[in-house]
């Protein structure tokens, strides 16, 4: 900024964008990337519309009024915003004129010849933005969060790409400024403004919706120690499935609701049932093989739900048709149902129960692999293993069974495949996990 020039820029111009800028960066919008929150505002549009009218050092002086900015912010953290934002206008700006574009109104005559330049300094702008959060981040050691998984950039990359869109109107801003001056971001980020409070609303009711139906979770898993986390887990788990499938974000949501929902029939199934170590009767497995219905029945009316509905009643199906409550075949069986049935044997495999201790991510996959194509579709299988060899599992902390050893009684586990556990870390072979019942069903792949 103290390098200049200065020559030429009309200060009344200077003033008006400064000050627009500071009420737009103000404003930004609050969204969720990563479990993370983020934000984006219209003043980047702004920002590239000085860089047209003010050239490049009073487009840094209005970058760096976002210092001002109306916010609960520190000095150390206002004072980097807005060098950060003086940075990138400053050399966006000499882009913007290395490339052949001039300061000041553009006129009709300047086009379409405005336009590359225009976008080159859009891009330096945000580039340079990005690198300087990518370095401070990396500074503080804050790049990514000890424990967590690798980061997912996809949402990331969406984000900048919403962001350079905002950048891009700062060159209908700069057109128009010579007909109506201050009135012109009016004119060009109004309708933006309005679709920036319906998205507002919009994600204040996704996350009502989320809140409500984490509280049916807790509700059901207070009845069972070992399925704690369970339902979220079967969640994420199904949606990793869906995203790898290349499902759109909507329908991955929904997926992942009828994942959180799987279990809510649990709610009519008695507690000691549920707790249970020993063998289970038939009326008692016959009343948890009830669930899935009774789930349906409880949530039926919830109309945001839609497909995963379908998740909900026949994610104890097999492919062999030997699952209920219908006994479907093949793809008989709703697909978001073949992908909970997936999610939810992979996560009772990876979790300690009370008969037997948790297996190995490894051993996980082998045996879902194992049982691909009669249990489970194995399109749904591959594509769990790879969202998991790349984003990692998060496993239960669950170490043991409360009074510290596990029941050698067999039983069945309606959680897992019809298979032998492998042989557990301490060397000694674990009870198996599921048995046949008198009817023939094998109860692979089932919620307890």
């Amino acid at each position: 900024m103290l390098i200049g020039p200065y020559t030429g820029i009309d200060l009344g111009t200077l003033v008006l964008i400064a000050v627009l800028f500071v009420v737009a960066e103000s404003i930004s919008t609050h969204v969720v990337v990563d479990v993370k929150e983020a934000g984006i505002s219209p003043s980047s549009a702004v920002a590239l519309a000085a860089v047209v009218l003010v050239g490049p050092a009073g487009a840094a002086v209005v970058g760096f009024a976002s210092c001002l900015a109306i916010r609960r912010q520190g000095l150390v953290k206002r004072a980097f915003n807005g060098a950060q934002f003086a940075l990138a206008a400053y050399a966006a700006g000499h882009v913007y004129l290395l490339l052949g574009g001039t300061v000041g109104v553009p006129g009709q005559s300047d086009f379409p010849g405005i336009v590359l330049p225009y976008v080159a300094a859009v891009l330096t702008h945000t580039l340079l933005n990005s690198a300087l959060i990518g370095v401070l981040m990396w500074c503080l050691g804050v790049a990514r969060p000890a424990g967590s998984g690798p980061l997912r950039w996809r949402p990331l990359v969406a984000l900048e790409i919403a962001s350079v869109g905002y950048q891009m109107l700062g060159l209908a801003i700069a057109a128009i400024w010579g007909a109506v001056g201050i009135i012109a971001p009016l004119l060009v980020l109004l309708p933006l403004f309005i679709a920036r409070w319906v998205f507002g609303q919009q994600t204040a009711e996704a996350r009502a919706h989320e809140a409500t139906l984490a509280t049916l979770c807790q509700a059901v898993e207070t009845k069972d120690y070992y399925t704690r986390g369970h339902c979220m887990r079967v969640a994420e788990g199904s949606a990793m499935i869906a995203a790898e499938l290349g499902m759109p974000a909507e329908r991955v949501q929904k997926i992942r609701y009828a994942g959180m929902l799987h279990d809510i029939g649990k709610l009519g199934v008695p507690t000691k049932v549920l707790q249970k170590n020993g063998k289970l009767t038939d009326d008692e497995y016959a009343a948890i093989k009830l669930h899935p219905t009774r789930g349906y029945e409880i949530v039926r009316e919830i109309s945001f739900l839609d497909e995963a509905l379908d998740g909900i009643r026949h994610h104890h199906e097999r492919l062999d048709g030997r699952g209920y409550p219908m006994g479907l075949v093949g793809m008989e069986i709703p697909e978001s149902a073949r992908i909970i049935s997936v999610a939810d044997v992979f996560d009772c495999l990876t979790s300690t129960r009370s008969y037997r201790k948790a297996w190995s991510v490894e051993d996980a996959i082998a045996e879902l692999r194992r049982c691909a194509g009669s249990q489970f579709d194995p399109r749904m299988v591959e594509a769990l293993v790879r969202a998991v060899s790349r984003e990692g599992w998060q496993t239960p902390d669950i170490a043991e069974p409360p009074g510290g050893r596990y029941c050698a009684t067999e039983r069945p586990d309606p959680d897992c495949p019809d298979a032998s556990a492998p042989d557990s870390p301490d060397g000694e072979k674990a009870a198996p996990v599921a048995e046949s019942t008198s009817a023939g069903v094998v109860t692979g792949g089932q919620d307890r």
